[in-house]
């Protein structure tokens, strides 16, 4: 959670929020749904966020039917150990 948060606020300072980094490690993977309820921000804002996580490569985008899902990969991996 450390390195992600030090990547996150040097490479993102804009998303930065310790509400964003805490919903990225409450699941191993999010929607951009849950930013917007758990951050309290439009669609529009969560789907920027999300899409600068995954630009960053904090997060992995996986399309499963109609739905986008974005992986935190390392807490996934983590959590299969």
């Amino acid at each position: 959670m450390q390195a992600t948060q030090q990547k996150l606020r040097s490479e993102l300072p804009k998303i930065y929020r310790q509400e964003l980094l805490n919903d990225l490690f409450r699941h191993p993977y999010t929607k951009i749904e849950f930013v917007e309820r758990d951050l309290g921000v439009s669609r529009i804002t969560a789907a920027k966020y999300l899409s600068g996580l995954m630009a960053a490569g904090i997060v992995q985008k996986v399309k499963r039917g109609r739905t986008n899902f974005y992986i935190n990969e390392p807490l996934f991996r983590l959590l299969g150990s």
